[in-house]
């Protein structure tokens, strides 16, 4: 295998032999480099998509702080698996293979999901941990197995997810990690309205100040305010990297994992690509904490993976460009003039 200095002479060169003025397709350019790096290789491809949609319930609903009910986690589930949801429709479209995780679910496995529930959801954060220690360790460790899998099948894979008070564990866990009070990191949610905001953001101070998170221990910090998908989320996240699979992170959710799998090992950062700045609010400040930059800002904030979905459409189409456009040299064309 060529080193990375290699790749990258390589993949620019080429980039500059294409028939375009140099740079000139900016973050596109970036994108597949990015990629090439990650697979290895100066001419990667893109032949074989997922998205990986971890599912889990949350104890902390009990608080007040979603504005569906949770039994809304397990009725998405089968949306994904009859092919009903967003995410969904936008899998056939770019021809990804959805892939449904129980991380956490309450009640028994759908018929059709990969069961890697650890339990039937967490407990509430707002008056003791969400998980055990040992509950967030086998998360990660799901997640790490299940990315080695994932490794073996697809050239890349997206990370989504489903979970009826997720929002407000992804907001603790970035209050915990970035040390940012509550207020800026509690959005709307599902829909919350202002009453439902305010609830929301005095459970997340409450479980801060109960659990004193410390974010030099990432894993105890998953087990005190994550959720079950989340640390499935972080430990995939970890082991795509380990086996130079690229893995495009969705949101807010999706992005709360990254963070906590930055924090265990910062060195899986060439392997992430954050595919939009999402609408939530809190995320901008998240992508900061992260030193991540969005492909995407279209105000979405649905989750599930959807613009996810759409950013990887959007490297296979920066792939398809350099691979496919003509040289200058194969297509007769003069070159840029020397000063």
């Amino acid at each position: 295998m060529k080193s990375d200095a290699e790749i990258r002479e390589a993949v620019l060169g080429r980039w500059n032999s294409l028939t375009k003025p140099p740079r000139s397709l900016g973050r596109l350019e970036e994108l597949v480099l990015q990629y090439a790096l990650a697979r290895g290789t100066e001419m990667p491809a893109i032949e074989r998509k997922a998205m990986y949609i971890f599912c889990g319930d949350h104890g902390v609903t009990s608080e007040g702080v979603s504005a569906y009910p949770s039994e809304v986690t397990a009725q998405m589930v089968l949306n994904f698996l009859s092919g009903g949801a967003a995410v969904s429709v936008l899998c056939r479209h770019y021809g990804i293979e959805p892939v449904i995780v129980d991380a956490g679910v309450a009640g028994d496995p759908a018929p059709g999901v990969v069961n890697r529930k650890i339990a039937g959801g967490t407990r509430n954060f707002c008056t003791g941990p969400a998980m055990t220690r040992a509950e967030a360790e086998a998360a990660i460790e799901a997640g790490r197995a299940l990315a080695a899998e994932a490794a073996g099948r697809f050239d890349v894979a997206g990370t989504g997810e489903m979970g009826i008070g997720n929002t407000t564990s992804a907001s603790a866990l970035l209050c915990a990690f970035a040390r940012i009070p509550a207020s800026e990191a509690t959005g709307r949610g599902a829909g919350l309205d202002d009453d439902g905001i305010r609830r929301k953001a005095d459970a997340i101070e409450r479980a801060l100040a109960l659990h004193r998170p410390d974010p030099g221990d990432p894993v105890g910090v998953l087990a005190s305010l994550g959720g079950f998908e989340i640390a499935m989320m972080a430990g995939f996240h970890l082991g795509s990297a380990a086996h130079r699979l690229p893995v495009v992170v969705d949101g807010f959710i999706s992005g709360a994992a990254a963070m906590a799998a930055l924090t265990i090992d910062p060195g899986i950062r060439p392997f992430l690509f954050f595919s939009h700045l999402s609408a939530e609010r809190g995320h901008a400040r998240l992508l900061e904490h992260a030193r991540a930059e969005p492909i995407l800002d279209l105000e979405m904030r649905l989750g599930e993976g959807s613009a996810a979905a759409i950013a990887i459409g959007l490297i296979e189409t920066a792939l398809a460009l350099y691979r496919d456009m003509a040289t200058f040299s194969s297509a007769c064309i003069s070159g840029r003039k020397e000063e």
